[in-house]
């Protein structure tokens, strides 16, 4: 194999670029403080807040993805950039006011306001690993494409991408991550418009040879499995710290959901070239191209049609550009996801937990040795596992088998508390454990309905799981705060402080003394009894 020398120049110079804009927002744009690292100083305007929000969605497991999705099963499956924008203005226009209003850093507040720190950082886990997921898949796409394109060894440019986007990462936190985005997602855009047309008017495409196939066929046994994946995709999709990052950054509330509400939009509008690109590649005949590999392409090489197609079926120029396309997706999408991931732990676990006296200059530190693990652990998860979908798929899992029904607890519904949150988040992580996961080669446990070891769970048991999830954390929080509140447990049995009796004093001063204490439902709702007290 002979390294494409053009094309390599062309990919270091793009990458010169994005980290020397980079480091020059960063410096230009510098944050005094931790928050102000996390959030842009909650200074973001609206059109950056919208390319932020876009090229963090469309990454490279959003643009390889559902290019090897729709090659492979036909559009009808092109589930996972659908679903992803329906969740941002589904989240922009229901969930981010909310957490704007109570002046929230991260998604992950409200959870240890009201429950505690540590089952606050309890809700961090999903997180964590849907951010290890999203970023692996963004990387996989993009050492794929440069295998292909470039003839570059496929772990080396997984390696070299993820160093360079954790570099300006480092410099300059949301800004630098929000100004290259900009240059991104202008790069991917043009890219993947330019190179589109090419392939599909390829001499080598015959879109008569799939006429019967490119829409794709769900059956009736795999219906459940079909739209157990849009909730999978579309609430899941709603619990993702990376969009809230960027509406909580912004100057005002109407600016942060107008934002995410025209990122899904255009989200949606960029899965059409690659989704059309996939479709000729199907189409292809790769006898008349240059391609020397194994024909027909078996289902494990999908995840390189787009590569390919940028490859064999375009000019050298398109094909290099859109390789920028796709370079451009991944890094807008990994220096996202690795911030987000250092910001969490940062803020949620570091410094309510490990260090409550932290100074923010600690913590600045703390941010970057974050940052730089999990950009090794998603390095090292991209290399070992090759599908771009099913990565793409896997990362929204445990975000809405676990956290969505927590995150809907937490923020609308009054009743819950610590002990039926603890209890539903145990209960779905153990029944979505046991459930396998086939990608991974996880061995199922459980064996719902329509299971078989070829297709593995066809039954819509994430829905299920999370279902139960659900209800299990309002029961239980109903359930608890009966027995307590009505002694039929001693109150010296509360673990979590959830019911612990306030004293009520005639003074007017108690009350005040009251109020600096930390609050669960019990104090809130015994706080309101003594203060109802004193106005009588």
């Amino acid at each position: 194999m002979t390294v494409n020398i053009p094309g390599l120049i062309s990919v270091i110079i793009f990458y010169i670029i994005i980290l020397v804009v980079g480091v020059v927002a960063g410096r230009k744009k510098k944050s005094k403080t931790v928050v102000g690292i996390i959030l842009a100083d909650r200074n973001m305007g609206i059109v950056m807040s919208l390319f932020t929000i876009t090229a963090t969605w469309v990454g490279g497991g959003f643009v390889n993805g559902t290019a090897e999705i729709v090659a492979k099963k036909g559009f009808a499956w092109m589930q996972a950039p659908i679903g992803y924008s329906i969740s941002l203005i589904i989240g922009g226009v229901f969930f981010c006011p909310r957490l704007r209003r109570d002046n929230c850093v991260t998604m992950f507040d409200p959870f240890q306001d009201r429950y505690g720190r540590l089952m606050g950082a309890l809700m961090c886990i999903p997180q964590f690993l849907g951010d290890l997921f999203w970023t692996a898949a963004i990387l996989s796409a993009l050492g794929s494409t440069m295998a292909i394109i470039l003839d570059l060894d496929e772990t080396l440019a997984v390696i070299i991408s993820a160093v360079i986007s954790v570099s300006y990462t480092l410099v300059g936190g949301l800004w630098s991550v929000a100004y290259t985005d900009v240059v991104q997602l202008i790069c991917l855009t043009v890219g993947l418009v330019v190179a589109a047309p090419f392939v599909v008017n390829n001499q080598a495409v015959d879109l008569h040879r799939i006429q019967d196939t490119w829409l794709g066929e769900v059956s009736l046994q795999q219906t459940g499995y079909f739209l157990d994946r849009y909730g999978l995709l579309i609430l899941g999709g709603i619990t993702w710290q990376e969009m809230y990052q960027r509406t909580l950054a912004c100057r005002t509330t109407r600016q942060a959901v107008g934002s995410s509400v025209a990122a899904g939009i255009m989200c949606l509008l960029l899965s059409i070239p690659p989704a059309v690109i996939g479709f000729a590649g199907s189409a292809a005949d790769w006898n008349q191209t240059g391609y020397m590999g194994d024909i027909p392409l078996a289902e494990e090489q999908m995840h390189f049609i787009l590569p390919m197609a940028l490859q064999y079926l375009c000019p050298m120029t398109v094909s290099i550009l859109g390789l920028g396309a796709v370079s451009a997706a991944v890094m807008s999408s990994t220096d996202s996801s690795t911030l987000c991931t250092a910001s969490v732990f940062t803020k949620n676990i570091y410094k309510s937990i490990i260090r409550k006296n932290a100074s923010d200059r600690e913590m600045v530190w703390v941010m970057r040795g974050a940052t730089v693990a999990a950009g090794v652990l998603a390095t090292i998860i991209a290399i070992v596992v090759k599908s771009v979908y099913g990565l793409f798929i896997l990362c929204s899992d445990l975000m809405y088998v676990i956290l969505f029904p927590q995150f809907i607890c937490v923020l609308f519904i009054s009743s819950c508390n610590t002990y039926g949150s603890f209890v539903g988040f145990v209960v779905a992580f153990t029944l979505r454990a046991c459930s396998g996961a086939k990608l991974i080669n996880f061995p199922a446990v459980i064996h719902y309905p329509f299971y078989n070891q070829t297709d593995g769970q066809l039954f819509p048991f994430r829905t299920l799981i999370a279902v139960i999830g659900f209800f299990l954390t309002i029961s239980v929080s109903v359930g608890t705060k009966l027995l307590f509140t009505r002694g039929w447990i001693s109150m010296k049995y509360d673990i979590f402080d959830c019911f612990a009796p306030l004293q009520c004093s005639s003074t007017i001063e108690e009350p005040e003394a009251v109020e600096m204490l930390p609050e669960s439902d019990g104090q809130k709702e015994a706080l309101d009894t003594c203060s109802k007290g004193l106005s009588e």
